[in-house]
């Protein structure tokens, strides 16, 4: 097994006195990666991003991701960020990153942000979205972006098992090796199923927080709901304990598709819309 490493970013301490703290929205195709988060001896997202700007600052940089993104699974919207002493404008970040990262890994803005500032713990909630093929037949384009499923989907009855996820709920059992003294406890603010167009099915979830692999978990049920293999109840039964949640869909479905800050940031015009404002920044 891989070992994970370390990936805390340096202190003040280690750093010049004309030190600061950027922020980069990264966009990936997640297919050749093991995940966001650095292992040993593979390919990660975390790793490009880090090789990049060391090639462009001159630095050892380690950096801080929003959310550790599962082996496969993409991003249009991860946060991540780092401290620098290089002088080069925040504004050259983008252009000079996209330079020097492979093709399936692009940085799409670049902040210069408070010191105290934490993509991570900072974070009020995450959006995720997982596409889903529903056709008779695969399709060789989309065979990394979309989970196929040949049997038809009632839409109707993935919505109404969803609805038992809204609220405040402890999602343990939903998940795997949480430690027993850490909580497992998450608010979710929703969870939209829909379909656009005749194939495309689309499983949206918006949450303070989400445990490792509880988006793949819980959307395995909702597409049993959807083929008629579950009941509509299934998902509550699941969160009372009454029975279990094992099965886990593919990650390459899956997307993290916006982080939420405080004032809506870093899209101001969303700031009506922001976690703070509707009152779910719990953590």
């Amino acid at each position: 097994m891989s070992r994970t490493l370390e990936s805390e970013p340096r202190g003040l301490e280690d750093q010049g006195p004309e030190a600061r703290r950027l922020a980069l929205i990264l966009e990936y195709d997640g297919s050749n990666y093991a995940g966001f988060q650095l292992q040993a001896g593979q390919p990660t997202i975390q790793g490009e991003i880090e090789q990049g700007l060391g090639k462009f600052t001159g630095e050892s940089v380690r950096i801080r991701g929003a959310s550790r993104t599962d082996s496969g699974a993409h991003a249009k919207g991860q946060v991540v960020d780092f401290v620098t002493s290089s002088q080069h404008p925040v504004e050259s970040f983008p252009r000079a990153m996209n330079y020097y990262l492979p093709w399936d890994v692009r940085v799409l803005k670049a902040y210069e942000v408070l010191w105290e500032f934490n993509s991570r713990r900072d974070a009020l909630g995450r959006t995720y979205r997982y596409n889903i093929l529903n056709r008779e037949w695969p399709s060789p384009l989309l065979r990394n972006t979309r989970l196929w499923v040949k049997e038809n989907l009632a839409i109707e009855r993935m919505a109404a098992a969803a609805e038992s996820l809204l609220g405040r709920h402890d999602f343990r059992v939903f998940s795997s090796g949480i430690p027993e003294d850490k909580s497992a406890v998450r608010q979710v603010r929703r969870w939209d199923v829909w379909k656009e167009g005749e194939s495309k099915v689309v499983i949206e979830a918006e949450a303070n927080g989400f445990l490792r692999h509880q988006i793949r978990r819980i959307n395995a049920m909702l597409v049993e709901v959807g083929k008629g293999r579950l009941p509509e109840d299934s998902i509550y039964r699941v969160l009372r304990g009454d029975t279990p949640a094992e099965a886990t869909l593919p990650a390459h479905g899956l997307c993290l598709v916006k982080v939420w800050y405080p004032g809506g940031w870093p899209d101001e015009e969303d700031r009506e819309e922001s976690w703070e404002v509707q009152g779910l920044a719990s953590r």
